[in-house]
């Protein structure tokens, strides 16, 4: 291949110039405490207020319910285990699905042996729960509802508002993991109906270390670190003033990318000269309409996903499947979608973005032709 090209958006993406720029001042001045008022402190508590303002303005909330976090899995543990712990009087039963991102799973997994109960539910053939099955599962000790807006391998959109509906109706909280949704697809807290939405600063054009976690006032929440009531009480630890501003700047940026049209059409295009390619021996994982713009997992079946991209060594993309000692075991994701091994196992994940170009999807196309 004549260079490396880039397709991995889903795991990490670039910081976009506007966080950059933002930024810049405070590398070298506005060095004081966001909790000192002073001529010092003052200009890092404005600017870290307006980044909090930008992420709600993102997320169609008050800024007053976002909460900085270090990332999405920070997100994901403080919302799964904040709700946990301060609602022990009123139940310890959490409902999840088996396609959820680790950084779900293993909190949940970890409550467990502090005595909570977990339903994990099965979902369909393109990876979508059925708001049915959450209906089913709910129980008077249910404290907590927690399943993502999309799923990160395969894009697949859940029903959060119908699931969130049902949710409200039985007095839960919902939380849904949208770090793969937000500056991609609309994520209003309203729209979605949600109680807690987790934000990953990383997959949203903003550098990696940063995370928010929406909070609907009124939810009752431990604060995930404990110390000198920063964040209004609900995460301690003097403000990475120097992050926030990234992620609410790329925030900001990100209103003008929702929904992703051209990346859309790049991926159909790309997908179906694949078919044309390959035909039967490429097939689709995710829902063929309900999925992310940017986000096209195929199995190339017969093939390993890892072959695959060891043939396209400029391409950074990822596999559904890992190679031990000769076997190849699914993901979990794929396994729990009853993707057939003989398919899944040539699983490979090409993840779109924003500087992604139609000349780069060729030159792939060209080579995996040959």
């Amino acid at each position: 291949m004549s260079g490396r090209i880039y397709l991995d958006f889903n795991a990490s993406t670039p910081i976009c110039p506007e966080a950059v720029e933002a930024m810049r001042p405070f590398l070298f001045e506005h060095y004081g405490n966001p909790s000192s008022l002073h001529w010092a402190g003052m200009p890092a508590k404005d600017a870290v207020e307006r980044a909090r303002g930008q992420v709600a303005g993102l997320l169609g909330c008050d800024p007053t319910e976002v909460v900085f976090t270090g990332g999405g899995s920070e997100s994901n543990n403080h919302a799964i285990k904040g709700v946990f712990f301060a609602n022990r009087d009123r139940g310890d039963h959490i409902i999840t699905t088996a396609v959820e991102h680790p950084a779900t799973i293993n909190p949940c997994r970890f409550l467990e042996k502090l005595g909570a109960k977990v339903t994990v539910l099965p979902v369909d053939r393109f990876g979508m729960v059925d708001p049915d099955d959450v209906r089913k599962a709910i129980t008077s000790k249910t404290i907590l509802v927690t399943i993502m807006h999309a799923n990160n391998e395969v894009g697949t959109i859940e029903p959060i508002p119908g699931i969130s509906a049902i949710a409200r109706e039985a007095g839960i909280p919902f939380h849904t993991d949208a770090a793969q949704t937000v500056g991609k697809i609309p994520a209003d807290v309203e729209e979605l109906g949600v109680d807690l939405l987790s934000v990953a600063g990383h997959k949203v054009y903003a550098p990696k270390g940063i995370g928010a976690l929406y909070i609907r006032e009124g939810v009752k929440i431990e604060p995930f670190v404990h110390g000198a009531g920063h964040e209004a009480g609900r995460r301690a630890g003097t403000e990475n003033v120097l992050l926030a501003i990234a992620l609410g700047a790329a925030c900001d940026a990100a209103r003008k990318w929702v929904g992703m049209p051209k990346v859309r059409d790049l991926r159909d295009r790309f997908w179906e000269e694949l078919r044309g390619i390959f035909g039967e021996k490429v097939t689709l994982n995710g829902h063929p309409t309900e999925r992310l713009p940017n986000t096209l997992n195929v199995n190339f079946v017969g093939k390993a996903g890892a072959e695959i991209l060891a043939m396209l060594p400029g391409v950074a993309a990822s596999t559904g499947s890992a190679c031990h000692a000769g076997s190849v075991t699914l993901s979990p994701v794929l396994a729990a979608m009853g993707v057939p091994p003989g398919e899944g196992m040539g699983a490979v994940r090409f993840s779109l973005g924003r500087t992604t170009t139609w000349e780069e999807l060729e030159e792939i196309i060209e080579f995996l032709g040959a």
